[in-house]
């Protein structure tokens, strides 16, 4: 006969199986993007998305689209690794972020901009090459309209002015930031008409998250939260006012060298350098903030507060 399942058996059997496996903790990247963070951002860029797609659109004369496909965390060096041998980085300053950012498109996207925009068909063979110095001329234009869709579908998030600083095609030689920096990584997919091509915007973590922790901290507070943490920090400020510091109330200190130090004995006699008219000092962790003279009240010694002598008495 099959005994009975005891209450520990059956709570067993009725465990749920396990449905996420554990995930490696990376100690290079301590702070990760929060799920407010990155909605944040990804609200701000699928309004450039939106921007890009007209963007491209009316400058081509065809039908393209841009769709935004992730927003990841990496390190410089494993974006410089997932970008071809050969692309077209601009470069950016994003004031008032510190740091430089990129817009790069593949080489092959860019030869086909240029193609279309010079009045060609977008040809399905392009030549593999750095831009001559008309191309990038027609190509500057096109990338300035971008960036500029960009500062305006951020500034919810912060007032970039991106100023183009640079173009490298060879990302192994486009010194951005370095190796272990972490960066902001946005891929998104640009079709040409029916070709599609992948776009990336790369902006340096560091500098974005102040702005997306301000950004995500307005929008998701309510009133009364807000009203709470006022609150609280007033009740902060009140009791910071009452907790007891060390204060000391002394004479001038002097300078001896220390072989008259280790000759100090019981009866040495030391000169001060405090004058015999002058205040006391009233100081708290070495720092002086008020002057005294000493006294009493009652039993007990005192010292009261007085106006600040002048520096050469």
């Amino acid at each position: 006969m099959t005994p009975a399942p005891t209450a520990a058996t059956g709570s067993r059997n009725r465990r749920r199986p396990r449905a996420t496996e554990p995930t490696p903790y990376d100690f290079r990247r301590p702070i990760q993007l929060s799920r407010e963070h990155q909605r944040t951002l990804q609200l701000g860029f699928d309004g450039f998305a939106r921007q890009a797609t007209t963007v491209f659109t009316s400058s081509l004369r065809t039908v393209c689209t841009v769709t935004l496909l992730e927003i990841s965390q990496r390190t410089y060096a494993e974006y410089v690794d997932s970008l071809g041998a050969s692309t077209y980085m601009t470069l950016f300053s994003a004031d008032p972020m510190p740091g430089t950012g990129v817009l790069e498109v593949p080489l092959f996207a860019t030869m086909s901009c240029l193609d279309h925009m010079l009045g060609g068909p977008g040809s399905d063979e392009q030549p593999d090459r750095p831009l001559t110095e008309i191309e990038d001329g027609v190509i500057h234009g096109l990338v300035e309209r971008l960036l500029s869709e960009m500062r305006y579908s951020l500034t919810p998030i912060v007032a970039l002015e991106p100023t183009i600083t640079g173009v490298e095609y060879s990302p192994q030689f486009a010194q951005v930031a370095g190796a272990a920096d972490v960066m902001v990584v946005v891929g998104f997919e640009l079709k040409i008409g029916e070709r599609p091509h992948r776009l990336t915007v790369c902006l340096p973590f560091s500098g974005l998250l102040p702005h997306l922790a301000n950004a995500s901290g307005t929008g998701a507070v309510s009133d009364r939260e807000r009203a709470q943490r006022a609150h609280s920090a007033r009740l902060l400020q009140e009791q910071f006012a009452q907790v007891p510091v060390e204060v000391s109330v002394r004479l001038r200190p002097i300078d001896l060298p220390p072989s008259t130090i280790a000759d100090l004995q019981p009866g040495s006699v030391l000169r001060l350098t405090h004058p015999a008219a002058a205040p006391l000092e009233v100081s708290f962790a070495g720092n002086t903030f008020a002057h005294a003279t000493p006294g009493a009240r009652g039993q007990r010694l005192a010292a009261l507060i007085v106006t600040t002598p002048p520096e050469d008495s």
